[in-house]
């Protein structure tokens, strides 16, 4: 709660600072993002300089809100996959990265900042999936007691991904978003995770004699395409319906594991 609170105030005060130069950092873009679900919207409606803002704002009162819920509704399930859902939560806490970068440009700062404040930004999007990959896991089954390992790989995971991918300064597109190296190849790992995670919660539905976890896959697989919209917008006609989408998944899947736990 901590953290995402103070996501949102860093967010606060770097937009205060940053908002009247978002057009000139904007019109300075080489590219938009290259979301699969969002390049038919994109060649449709132009991008707008406040909307990548909007969605880190967004982010971070999703990651506040969602961490509160579960903390006071959810916190006495025993169930490991609502831990690791919170994680994905507060991966968005770490959007505010984003915000930093026009900052650093405003100000000339060496661009070690920007970098930095980008590498974190990817520490957190990667955390986020694999905790995502984790709750699938568990949910078909996996030793419950193994969880300080499971977050340790996941950290180290997100860890290394964000320290070796090169980062372009030079390069950025509507979002905020520092050109990287081996885009292609994280892109198919991305998608990649996200097959097997809804894939293992289908199949956790056969090896648990459940079909709750085929709700719960479809849940996830909402919240991963309404973040994926979000994340992504440059253009006022997606946030809102990634946003909605995001939250709608993140709620039921936490509520149908609920009911699952509450009677074993």
């Amino acid at each position: 709660m901590f953290l995402a609170a103070f996501s949102l105030i860093i967010i606060a005060v770097s937009g205060y600072i940053a908002f009247p130069t978002l057009p000139e950092f904007s019109a300075s873009a080489a590219l938009r993002p290259g979301a699969w679900n969002l390049s038919l919207i994109q060649n449709y409606f132009e991008p707008s300089a406040y909307v990548p803002f909007w969605t880190i704002l967004a982010a971070a009162l999703y990651s506040l809100i969602s961490v509160i819920v579960i903390f006071y509704f959810f916190e006495k399930t025993q169930a490991p996959e609502v831990l690791f859902l919170s994680f994905f939560a507060l991966s968005f806490s770490l959007e505010f990265n984003r915000i930093l970068i026009p900052i650093v440009e405003m100000f000339s700062l060496p661009s070690i900042y920007s970098v930095t404040a980008f590498r974190v930004l990817l520490f957190g999007r990667y955390f986020g999936l694999f905790s995502l990959l984790a709750a699938s896991i568990y949910a078909a089954g996996f030793d419950v007691q193994k969880q300080q390992m499971v977050f340790f790989l996941m950290v180290l995971s997100a860890l290394l991904i964000a320290v070796n991918v090169p980062v372009d300064s030079l390069i950025r597109d509507s979002t905020f978003i520092l050109g990287k190296g081996y885009s292609s190849m994280l892109s198919t790992i991305e998608n990649g995770i996200y097959a097997v995670t809804i894939i293992t919660f289908f199949v956790s539905a056969y090896i648990r004699d459940s079909r709750s976890f085929i709700f719960i896959g479809l849940c996830v697989l909402m919240a991963l395409i309404g973040k994926n919209i979000l994340l992504f917008s440059d253009t006022w006609i997606t946030p809102l319906p990634g946003f909605l989408l995001l939250a709608f998944g993140t709620w039921h899947a936490c509520s149908r594991l609920h009911k699952i736990y509450l009677w074993l």
